[in-house]
């Protein structure tokens, strides 16, 4: 029974029922994450004749050298915990981890006699990172995009990853290191940062998701509120979002297929009535166009004023006219009467002395 104990345990920790030397490490290499806390450990045996004095971890060791214990050392100090446990497997907790921290490390044991002391070498060689994000040069609205959280080592596969756009966490759905945008909108740009979930409080620095989109919500509008008379000057502005910058304006009058201005402002000076009707303005980036509803352009013409005031005067000239022709024939009925009684006076006169 106890020889099929000892080949139990050997399979499982071999060096165990062995009386023999021996240290042995999960994994030979760590990826830790800058400023982050990280843990390394390794089982270990020894002979059953020995007394074991001392454990540490150490750094770099050289064969037949005396290495020294990490804990010791003062680019270590206050920030390395060892924790042995039951079963001989024996810990390192290293805080705040550093590039400076990039180095092998191997279990040292020492016992009560002179020569009984052992190396566990090779180490685990322990890598330390910072997280990047890698976006695109360009997306453009309509495709697919895949941004990478980066690393120089490699975390272990079931390492879930938190996602943030502009520091805002996205949903628990996105938890590995690439984060996939399909289709991608204009909605998505932005300030995007990674993080292990583990370390939250660790995020990498952001970087900015550019999305491309032809022009949007384009408009256009009159700077007049008011009634426009021949004669004024009106502003027509052309409003528009695009990524990049529209670069190309361009005025349109409505059932016209020619454009009758440029640029977003289109001014027009000495405005007259045939200028009356709908206009529209169409933006224009390398992505493509579109183009405004449009807005109407009523004149009003200074003709018709002129027309009021002549018919006014002229109303004005008729009524003098009138009244001319009404004293005029109001004085010729009183030349005649007078012309007439003038006359029967003579004739009475005549005929008064003709009877005598």
């Amino acid at each position: 029974m106890f020889a099929l104990c000892c080949l139990i345990t050997l399979l499982v920790n071999p060096g165990m029922c062995s009386h023999e030397w021996a240290v042995h490490y999960l994994n030979k290499m760590k990826c830790a994450l800058k400023g982050s806390t990280t843990i390394l450990f390794g089982s270990f045996t020894y002979p059953d004749d020995l007394t074991l004095t001392e454990i540490f971890w150490t750094v770099n060791p050289v064969r037949e050298v005396e290495t020294p214990d990490l804990s010791k050392e003062a680019e270590y100090k206050g920030r390395v915990k060892y924790i042995r446990s039951d079963d001989q497997t024996f810990f390192l907790k290293l805080c705040n981890a550093t590039s400076e921290d990039e180095k092998m490390y191997c279990i040292r044991i020492v016992t009560d006699e002179e020569t009984g002391k052992y190396l566990g070498y090779p180490g685990i060689e322990l890598k330390v990172t910072e997280l990047n994000v890698e976006v695109p040069e360009e997306v453009i609205e309509g495709n697919s995009a895949v941004l990478f959280c980066k690393t120089t080592c490699n975390f272990a596969d079931s390492t879930k990853y938190s996602w943030y756009k502009n520091k805002i966490p996205l949903s628990e759905s996105f938890s590995r290191k690439e984060l996939f945008l399909r289709p991608v909108s204009s909605d998505d740009a932005g300030e995007y940062s990674c993080a292990l979930r583990e370390h939250k409080d660790l995020p990498s620095p952001a970087v900015t998701l550019n999305v491309r989109y032809p022009p949007k919500n384009t408009s256009a509008s009159i700077s007049s509120s008011g009634v426009i008379v021949e004669g004024d000057s009106v502003t027509l502005t052309c409003s528009s979002e695009s990524n990049p910058p529209v670069h190309i304006y361009s005025w349109f009058k409505e059932n016209q297929t020619s454009s009758v201005g440029s640029g977003q402002t289109f001014s027009i000076t000495n405005i007259n009535s045939r200028l009356s009707g709908g206009f529209y303005c169409v933006a224009q980036n390398k992505h493509g166009s579109q183009r405004s509803a449009a807005v109407s352009l009523t004149v009003k013409g200074v003709q018709s004023s002129a027309v009021v005031s002549g018919i006014v005067a002229g109303c004005g000239g008729l009524f003098f006219i009138i009244i001319f022709i009404i004293l005029f024939i109001k004085k010729r009925r009183t030349d005649s009467r007078a012309e007439y009684v003038n006359q029967t006076h003579v004739t009475n006169t005549h005929l008064h002395l003709h009877l005598q």
